[in-house]
């Protein structure tokens, strides 16, 4: 495993995180390395995972000969490499302690009868279905961890009518129904699974669909990892819930 803070909070903990290689995505894997994880990333382009190991490692001090990550190159939408990964991180580490599913695409913002059929199914396979093929896959590893923890990002807008938000909405409130069934079904083992709203951050999603916005009113990225770290210890107790960052 690689080197990390031996008392971070995350100390020994494997982390699997989609959506690795920008954003939140990558956000969160620096935060989840400097709290002494080690990394499986997954993205769909391995410049882009091999962009963000290398700033773990310069974050952490991580030499070049020592193992900070695991690259996953994967598009998730290719749900046969889900479970090809499922086998091989069996194989490799016998368990997994944390998942982060935040791989996701907005798609069109456009009235729900003019979305393209192509566009519709796009969204829902890489936003919710990805997901439970994730869980049917990762499922049996996080059932291995002493405190396996499952955490998935989902949107305010699941939650509100917002027009013009159809494909995109639906996929997030059906992912948040999808994930409070799981953590209910997990209620007597050690499997937590929680959803998180990151509310605003400076990503290009955000800048896609909010185009006359100023990107500098927003916070970073690195600025929301703190509620992922809370919800992916081995202490946390909560299950089920939907943390929203303040």
């Amino acid at each position: 495993m690689g080197a990390g803070p031996e008392g971070g909070r995350l100390a020994g903990r494997i982390a699997l995180v989609t959506g690795a290689s920008r954003g939140i995505g990558a956000a969160v894997a620096k935060r989840f390395a400097a709290e002494g994880a080690h990394l499986v990333l997954v993205a769909r382009t391995q410049g882009g995972l091999e962009e963000v190991d290398d700033a773990v490692r310069v974050a952490t001090g991580i030499k070049d000969d020592e193992d900070s990550a695991t690259l996953v190159p994967l598009d998730l939408t290719d749900y046969a490499a889900i479970d090809r990964m499922g086998a091989a991180l069996y194989e490799r580490f016998g368990r997994l302690d944390v998942l982060v599913g935040n791989a996701g695409i907005l798609g069109e913002l456009s009235p729900v009868g003019h979305i393209e059929p192509e566009d519709w199914d796009a969204v829902m396979a890489t936003n919710l279905t990805a997901n439970w093929r994730l869980i049917r896959s990762l499922d049996p590893l996080l059932q291995a961890s002493e405190a396996g923890r499952a955490i998935f990002v989902t949107s305010g807008v699941a939650g509100k009518v917002f027009p013009y938000w159809g494909g995109y909405a639906v996929s997030k409130a059906a992912l948040e129904m999808l994930i409070k069934i799981y953590a209910a079904e997990n209620e007597k083992t050690n499997v937590r699974a929680n959803i998180l709203d990151p509310a605003t951050a400076r990503t290009g999603m955000r800048a896609k669909a909010m185009p006359g916005e100023d990107p500098m009113t927003l916070p970073e990225p690195e600025a929301i990892t703190e509620d992922f770290v809370k919800l992916a210890e081995a202490s946390c107790t909560k299950n089920g819930e939907i943390v929203r960052v303040s």
